[in-house]
């Protein structure tokens, strides 16, 4: 199986949590946290990252700035209030199928 396949599911929790702990981020930025933090293990392609980030802040979860840098325009994402009550929903649910899984793969650990 494709780990990127497993990672994929995980996408929207990971880049709540993200934009959570830090404010706002551009969306280069989020691919090179997530990249950093995994040691290299989860690369995040632009294709995978803007349609989320569109669908969410289409949904009323994230907000939109921008800022001129230079000869172009770098967009800011952030969570709305309705964002961050979705960032704890969605934190919960992830971390229940993780106490799901683990009763498939480590019973004795559930």
């Amino acid at each position: 199986m494709n780990k990127a396949n497993l990672y994929k599911g995980c996408l929207e929790p990971i880049i709540l949590k993200l934009l959570g702990d830090n404010g706002r981020m551009y969306g280069y930025e989020i691919t090179q946290r997530v990249k950093k933090l995994t040691a290299g293990e989860l690369k995040i392609t632009e294709g995978a990252l803007y349609p989320l980030l569109h669908r969410l802040e289409a949904e009323g979860v994230l907000e939109v700035e921008t800022e001129n840098m230079g000869n172009r325009v770098r967009k800011y994402y952030s969570l709305t209030k309705a964002g961050k009550k979705e960032q704890v929903r969605s934190l919960s649910e992830l971390e229940a199928f993780k106490s799901t899984l683990q009763l498939i793969f480590n019973p004795k650990l559930a």
